[in-house]
């Protein structure tokens, strides 16, 4: 373990991770230490990942139509939340969490970003918590930091060689790196494939390296496949949290589902579901009753499916929030609906809520974080009394 400032330019760190198996990506694991017993996970889903999807709104009489090899009906393996939406089978491990009402999602929610749907300014936003696309580069988290009453005998950890931007600023973090290296998310191989397939040099040079590191995928633990990777990943989580650690933040990656959706969402809506049983697992009923978890992205998805049976980039999303002293069993947020003129731009969910909304709601639920302090220091601009619907959670 070390102790350092962190300092990471999101462009530079995605650019990097361009060049792919060459140059492998690092997924941080962050952590941050509170007095207190409140915990606050924060899980960035990065690719952007489909909300309508995960949580399908199949009461809604178009969705099927729109998503013809992509929406699930309930007499074919969704799981009936409300009578209106269901949740995506590979969540099924999910569903106890739900019916003990420590599980919720929040439908049409994103960042004030719009148009350009970039993951690099849109990650960028997400996790600054800025109004709009900046070269600043602190996080809301780490902002945060500088408000909540720390005592000396605890301190902030990340695992891996750099923390993401969402902890990065002059507050200092702990950094825990593992030796392992690894590759890329399947959605990530696809986009490069398709990125080099005109340019024979590139095409070759990305052939060349992923058949020389075919084992590479998403993680930080050596040895191991995906799914073991994010189980170990979470556990380790939940073994710091259980110390004197109550902040902590880390992404799963391999949302940017632009072809055969069915097949690449599962993937990772369990890579998801495992993370959040596993914390769970992990803490115990006592410290798991002072834990919320936030996962979130940086857009929604479009809501038609595209001609490869996937979905481009859109704007609504949907945030998960878990935990077990949080009034869950509910799908929150206001829902704009699918019909003609109901659509932004006439292709993506309606936001209704900004997913800072969330994010400052659980600041002051679990730390008294004052209103004044969140809308100055944190979220420049945010209107924190629109986040009072998501205190009740």
């Amino acid at each position: 373990m070390m102790s350092k400032e962190l300092s990471l330019s999101r462009r530079g760190f995605l650019a990097t991770a361009c060049c792919l198996a060459a140059a492998p990506v690092f997924t941080p694991l962050t952590f941050a230490a509170m007095p207190g017993d409140n915990r606050l996970v924060t899980i960035v889903l990065r690719g952007a990942m489909d909300g309508l999807d995960l949580v399908q709104p199949y009461g809604e009489a178009s969705f099927a139509g729109l998503r013809p090899d992509i929406a699930i009906a309930p007499d074919k393996g969704l799981l009936d939340l409300d009578g209106f939406f269901g949740l995506h089978p590979a969540a099924a491990d999910l569903m106890p969490l739900w019916q003990a009402k420590e599980l919720a999602f929040i439908h049409a929610v994103s960042t004030p970003y719009r148009d350009a749907r970039s993951h690099f300014d849109g990650q960028d936003m997400l996790e600054s918590g800025g109004g709009h696309v900046s070269e600043e580069k602190t996080g809301w988290l780490n902002r945060a930091l500088d408000v909540i009453p720390r005592s000396t005998a605890r301190k902030a950890i990340d695992i891996n060689t750099s923390t993401e931007l969402i902890l990065s600023g002059p507050n200092i973090v702990d950094v825990w790196a593992s030796d392992s290296t690894f590759g890329a998310a399947a959605d990530e191989l696809q986009f490069l494939t398709r990125l080099y397939a005109n340019d024979p040099a590139f095409a070759k040079a990305m052939d060349e390296a992923v058949r020389a590191d075919k084992s590479a995928e998403m993680g930080t633990m050596p040895g191991a496949k995906r799914g073991e990777q994010i189980t170990d990943i979470a556990a380790l989580v939940g073994k710091m949290l259980l110390r004197e650690y109550r902040i902590a933040s880390f992404s799963i990656n391999g949302w940017d589902t632009h072809v055969q959706q069915a097949s690449q969402f599962k993937k990772a809506a369990g890579d998801l579901t495992q993370a959040v049983v596993t914390l769970k697992n992990t803490l115990g009923p006592d410290a798991w009753k002072t834990t919320v978890v936030l996962a979130m992205t940086e857009f929604g998805r479009t809501v038609r499916q595209n001609g490869s049976g996937g979905t481009d980039h859109g704007t609504g999303g949907c945030c998960l929030l878990a935990g077990g002293g949080i009034n869950g069993g509910k799908v929150l947020g206001k829902w704009p609906g699918l019909k003609d003129g109901q659509l932004l731009d006439d292709r993506d969910l309606m936001p209704t809520a900004d997913v800072r909304e969330v994010a400052a709601a659980m600041l002051s639920r679990q730390f008294d974080v004052r209103p004044d302090d969140l809308t100055a220091k944190i979220f420049p601009s945010l209107d924190f009394a629109k986040s009072s619907q998501f205190l009740r959670v």
